[in-house]
């Protein structure tokens, strides 16, 4: 049960001791979400972590949101837990391919990964990061697949081949056709009666 109170508390208490750094706050599907410049982030980000009020102490994830019809075209999400008052927060700035956003990995550590996933797979660059690499795409992969205006063809993946005993190119195939889902439940919309089901219908 989402405590709406705490959250508006929150709200109240972030919007005065953030106040030069914050540029928008909102409570919005049960979540305080904030907004900041980049070049706030990491003054920000550790505000939340040792503030004794907020004591976000935990990084649960960061993410990309690509939104290519904007200027800056991506969310920098970042999500964060305080164990000790049982409260979440969504902080998000915005960047393009070009500028670059300071990397947080000296407030949380964990940050490491998060952010060489979110170079690999949106393109968005940090500054400070101590060895930005792709981490999930092959080698001499070309482009960032979660852009959305990725192409699904023209690319070649890479493999080990068992039988030739080396790593093989190949151009990347769809292995799943692209299906219509009805986005029933599996246990609906079926021809044939699913073992079990013959009970229920005998008991109307």
């Amino acid at each position: 049960m989402i405590d709406v109170q705490s959250l508006n508390d929150l709200k109240s208490y972030l919007e005065e001791s953030l106040a030069d750094d914050l540029d928008h706050a909102e409570i919005a599907f049960d979540e305080l979400n904030i907004e900041v410049g980049p070049s706030q982030i990491v003054r920000v980000l550790r505000a939340l972590r040792d503030d004794v009020q907020t004591r976000f102490i935990s990084l649960i994830d960061i993410c990309g949101v690509d939104y290519p019809e904007r200027k800056d075209r991506f969310d920098v999400v970042y999500h964060l837990m305080s164990p000790q008052n049982n409260q979440r927060i969504r902080i998000r700035i915005r960047t393009d391919e070009v500028n670059p956003v300071p990397s947080v990995v000296e407030v949380f550590p964990a940050a490491d990964w998060f952010e060489r996933e979110a170079y690999d797979l949106y393109g968005i660059l940090f500054t400070g990061h101590p060895d930005l690499r792709r981490l999930l795409t092959d080698y001499g992969f070309e482009g960032h697949p979660l852009r959305k205006d990725f192409p699904l063809t023209g690319f070649t993946e890479v493999r080990y081949d068992d039988e030739q005993k080396r790593v093989v190119y190949e151009p990347v195939s769809l292995r799943q056709e692209f299906r219509n889902f009805d986005f029933l439940s599996p246990w609906e919309g079926t021809d044939y009666v699913l073992p079990g089901d013959e009970k229920e219908t005998k008991a109307n």
